[in-house]
């Protein structure tokens, strides 16, 4: 796939995290260099996975690795298959029928068909192509499985489906020790990350926040809460709702939800429109269904805000949560995910375990100026020092090193 803008090259990045970090890279891309990596996942478009490759298959390339990504094909009977697999994944009750494992088998079996596979190392990104390692002796020197969601307490019947494919691959990689499954094969941690020198992450005048605000009726005036996600259950925007109008009795604010959808995630549209139907009685908050590559607009609406949420019920990581953290604004988040290692609580902002706890979060924060500051200092070194694509890009390339020496304890990079 193609990113949809221009691509900075990895010498930009050394006024971010420093020339030391940018050596530290090209030092270590030298021993992979001339490798393919070929990246799979099943959507273009569409929460973090495809914002990451966007980023990061670029840079892969720039660095001397042959970074490819392909998207696998599926009909709306596969997705919403899938769908409930994530779910089912997370922990969540959901009815698996046979008829559905059947989809998936299919699915699978066609992608096989036509995907060119071959390439040195095969990524395969969650659990939608998991399947497609039944190439694994035809193609490919090593496949690793990136799981990019919380698979440590799933539904037995989706995860005893899946694991067969897991079993296969010559490694996994989780964001964070305790998304991981007990495995036999090698497991490698890698947290996601994000692009300070996007559109979405890049500096923007004040004139240009303003502009946006309005455009879409928000005041710039007043408080504004925000959370930018897919219109998604598990991202609980109907419980942000409710803390907004607990909020709303003490102080003036505006509640501002914004999203878009995924090729991947049937559910969307009806959970925008339980949203909607919520939101309809109060002109202060603003539903906005954002077409893909809205990414200055949602810079502009995230850095004009006053506090973001992030209320998630269940997370894979929340990249939101970078975004926002980077752009020096307090985050309130669900206690859940990698939602955790992204936001202190009491100093990046505020973990909640509900609508009441999260009205009580911003309740403290919009009437603390100094403490919102603070936050937003500490948001901002935090995600510097853990969460930005220069980081994972090291991470991937010590994985494709790993996988070439799987006896050795220690290579010595010269």
């Amino acid at each position: 796939m193609e990113s949809p803008k221009p691509v900075p090259c990895l010498a930009d990045y050394g006024d971010v995290v420093g020339p030391e970090v940018i050596e530290e890279i090209r030092v270590l891309a030298r021993r992979v260099e001339g490798r393919r990596m070929q990246n799979i996942n099943s959507t273009p478009v569409g929460g973090g996975v495809a914002e990451i490759l966007t980023r990061l298959v670029p840079l892969l390339n720039e660095v001397g690795v042959q970074a490819r990504w392909d998207v696998m094909r599926g009909d709306n009977a596969f997705f919403a298959v899938t769908k409930a697999f994530h779910n089912a994944l997370h922990g969540n009750k959901e009815t698996i029928t046979d008829q559905m494992l059947d989809v998936f088998r299919a699915t699978t079996a066609m992608n096989l068909q036509h995907l060119d596979l071959g390439d040195d190392v095969i990524w395969i990104h969650d659990p939608q192509p998991a399947g497609l390692v039944d190439k694994r002796d035809q193609a490919g020197r090593k496949w690793v499985w990136r799981c990019h969601i919380d698979v440590s307490a799933p539904d037995p019947r989706v995860w005893n489906f899946l694991e067969p494919w897991i079993r296969r691959y010559d490694a996994s990689i989780f964001s964070m020790p305790e998304f991981a499954r007990q495995l036999s094969i090698p497991q490698f941690m890698v947290t996601p990350s994000i692009d300070p020198l996007a559109e979405k992450n890049r500096e923007l005048g004040a004139l240009e926040i303003t502009a946006v605000l309005e455009k879409y009726g928000i005041d710039p005036q007043r408080p504004v809460l925000t959370q930018i996600s897919r219109f998604d259950r598990l991202k609980d925007p109907l419980g942000v709702i409710k803390s907004y109008q607990l909020v709303k009795r003490r102080h003036d604010c505006q509640l501002v939800l914004a999203g878009g959808g995924a090729t991947d995630d049937p559910e969307g549209a009806e959970v925008l429109a339980e949203v909607q139907k919520a939101a309809a009685d109060d002109r202060d908050i603003k539903v906005l269904l954002l077409p893909p590559f809205s990414d200055y607009e949602i810079n502009a609406l995230v850095r004009g805000s006053t506090i973001v949420f992030q209320k998630s019920i269940r997370e894979g990581f929340g990249l939101t949560v970078s975004e926002a953290l980077w752009k020096g604004v307090p985050v309130i988040g669900g206690a859940v995910g990698g939602i955790r290692v992204q936001v202190i609580d009491g100093v990046t902002g505020f973990l909640v375990h509900s609508p009441e706890g999260g009205a009580r979060a911003a309740a403290r924060l919009l009437e603390d100026a100094e403490l919102r500051r603070h936050m937003g200092e500490n948001g901002r070194s935090h995600v510097r020092q853990n969460f930005l694509i220069t980081r994972h890009l090291k991470d991937y390339l010590l994985v494709m090193l790993a996988l070439e020496y799987p006896e050795d304890d220690v290579v010595t990079l010269q």
